[in-house]
């Protein structure tokens, strides 16, 4: 069963107590639209790109009728869809960062190395190339700066060299095949903690899916879309995602558009973590629109 990442710390920070209109931007399942229902938002409208994660979601959150409306979306088209909506602000917003466990464990979509399958790993199953597209296009030169820069993956060079070199002789369609080479194209080193594949598998998703393109534009969308005394909260996953959180939520801070309520990243408790493996790397910061009389008052 799909369990929402830090639920309680995210219903702490949002307030759905308050009531009004609530935005998930990544409602995947549905897990953190309900429980903000269930608190007490009067509303929540839920963004998603994936197409199969909303015919889930819409199943999850058929008993709150009216009260949820779910949009077929990138976040990132945040300010779009509101504006198209006739909505001047809401009064809370999460982003729920990353790839959904449902996207993981859903065979044929091509996140996870686990089995063999097309190498898809697109959230949105609609629209885009897909990762076998990518890497078969692409030079050895972008290959290797993709995975170096978002799979921070100091042999980059070299797997990108086996990646070439492996495409010249037959197309590179399925994760077992990309794996393999990823695998082979490592130097021994005995034991590792992770498998050999995995920052270079986290890489091509975040390639495939644009996932820090255009972050932190978002993000000063979403904080310009509350109200005064509006709250919102970003959880990350990588330490890319989250370093452009916190920086941008920094600015934001400086040119007086937000607060910051909190000062380091919240990560899940430890209760947590062993109900839920997955939620281990999650950051979740938070922040609110002054009230109109704090603005007066600075």
């Amino acid at each position: 069963m799909h369990e929402p990442v830090m639920v309680a710390e995210v219903l702490e920070h949002l307030a759905p107590q308050r009531g009004g209109l609530f935005v998930d931007c990544t409602v995947g399942l549905g897990g953190h639209t309900r429980a903000l229902l269930e608190a007490g938002a009067s509303s929540v409208i839920g963004f998603d790109r994936d197409p199969g994660a909303l015919a889930e979601a819409l199943e999850v959150l058929r008993p709150f009728g009216e009260r949820v409306q779910l949009v077929h979306a990138d976040y990132r088209r945040l300010g779009e869809v509101l504006n198209e909506r006739g909505i001047a602000g809401v009064d809370g917003l999460l982003a729920d960062l990353g790839v959904s466990s449902m996207q993981f464990d859903m065979p044929g979509r091509g996140f996870s190395f686990r089995r063999d399958e097309p190498l898809d790993m697109r959230m949105d199953t609609t629209t885009g190339p897909t990762a076998a597209d990518l890497i078969g296009d692409a030079d050895e030169r972008t290959l290797a700066d993709v995975i170096y820069e978002f799979g921070e993956e100091r042999q980059s060079r070299r797997i990108a060299r086996a990646i070439a070199a492996a495409r010249a002789r037959a197309p590179i369609a399925t994760t077992g095949q990309l794996a393999d080479v990823v695998r082979r194209a490592m130097p021994g080193r005995g034991y590792t903690r992770i498998d050999p594949a995995t920052r270079t598998f986290q890489a091509i998703r975040i390639w495939v899916n644009r996932e820090l393109e255009g972050l932190d534009l978002f993000l000063g969308t979403a904080a310009r879309s509350l109200r005064d005394g509006g709250r919102m909260a970003v959880i990350s996953f990588h330490s890319l995602e989250d370093r452009i959180v916190k920086h941008t939520l920094r600015s934001l801070q400086t040119a007086g558009e937000l607060t910051i309520r909190t000062k380091r990243p919240l990560v899940p408790s430890e209760g947590e973590i062993e109900r839920n493996p997955r939620a281990r790397s999650a950051k979740l910061r938070a922040a609110a629109r002054p009230e109109l009389d704090e603005m007066r008052r600075a």
